[in-house]
């Protein structure tokens, strides 16, 4: 990254700039999968994929994959390493350009909306975020607030609430003057979580954001992102969350919507009661496990089978 940082979707612009390739098919697939969402009609969230293919290079790690976020939901990723959850993820943050098909926001192609626009509607935590030397928790929270800031106002008191809030939520106002690179690993994910919070988004984009977290910390912030999507006092909706976790326990029991991909297809989508089963562990896993009601929240809870045991001595 730069030594100028760029917060959230805001990163994309250059990012995907970079990644342009097979621009002539690629439109070609983009038109046909607005065609079909616009068919969809308002069945579909405000983000949606239809027909999507990324790729790096030759290799593909997407293949037509459709995908409607359900609105003011939490939606979670989960599958084997190298899947492609986390490509789609930055698919739908406009930080890879398709190969084929298209990530819609109200049924308009990314890659045709402004990109402040997009950063006003869509933030984004990525899973390694890089911070300035030197830059302090309360300035690199505060650049979140960027998308919103215009060259006749720099800084607001709506800037200065929403930055307030965001450390208050993820229990960081302590270490508001503090150099991010004195930080510990799981305190440094809870100021990018800040900062993603303090863009004030609609939806959410997050990359692991337990990376780091002990489990207190774990818990926190999944509880964070669930009370994000709870309408407000005056009925209106919640933000809508897409995440990627790679404990599908935790997954289980935060997600409203559950997508399970492998070899960069989706195997299954719905309310984990529905799709969580010990097929579905073994088909997308490789996992012989049993599924249990979790005592506390009643979602499935995952039980591997017995671990390895040593055979009696001879």
């Amino acid at each position: 990254m730069s030594s100028t940082p760029r917060s959230g979707a805001e990163t994309t612009a250059s990012d995907a700039e970079a990644a342009v390739s097979d621009a002539g098919a690629a439109t070609t697939d983009a038109g046909v999968a607005v065609a079909e969402a616009a068919a969809a009609g308002a069945t579909a969230g405000r983000l949606t994929a239809r027909g999507l293919t990324l790729a790096y290079e030759e290799r593909t790690v997407v293949d037509a994959l459709d995908l409607d976020v359900p609105d003011g939901r939490v939606t979670v990723i989960v599958g084997p390493n190298a899947c492609g959850k986390s490509t789609t993820l930055r698919a739908l943050g406009r930080l890879l350009k398709p190969r084929g098909g298209a990530v819609l926001l109200d049924g308009t192609e990314l890659s045709k909306i402004p990109t402040r626009r997009i950063a006003q509607s869509i933030g984004l935590l990525p899973q390694t975020p890089v911070a300035p030397e030197a830059i302090t928790v309360g300035d690199l929270v505060a650049r979140g607030r960027q998308p919103h800031q215009h060259w006749w106002q720099q800084w607001s008191e709506e800037d200065e609430r929403a930055v307030t809030d965001a450390m208050e939520r993820t229990d960081i106002t302590a270490l508001g003057d503090r150099s991010v690179d004195e930080l510990s690993g799981g305190q440094r994910q809870r100021v990018w979580i800040a900062m993603a919070l303090a863009q004030e988004t609609d939806l959410l984009l997050l990359d692991e954001p337990t990376t780091y977290l002990d489990i207190a910390h774990q818990v926190e912030v999944l509880d964070l992102v669930r009370r994000l999507t709870a309408p407000a006092a005056d009925g209106t909706r919640g933000r809508t969350v897409v995440t990627v976790l790679h404990d599908l326990n935790q997954a289980a029991r935060y997600a409203d919507h559950l997508v399970a991909m492998k070899a960069g297809r989706i195997v299954a989508e719905g309310r984990p009661a529905d799709i969580v089963t010990a097929d579905l562990v073994r088909e997308v896993f490789g996992l012989e496990a049993v599924i249990v009601p979790d005592p506390v929240t009643g979602s499935p809870l995952v039980v591997p089978g017995a671990p390895w045991q040593p055979g009696p001595a001879s």
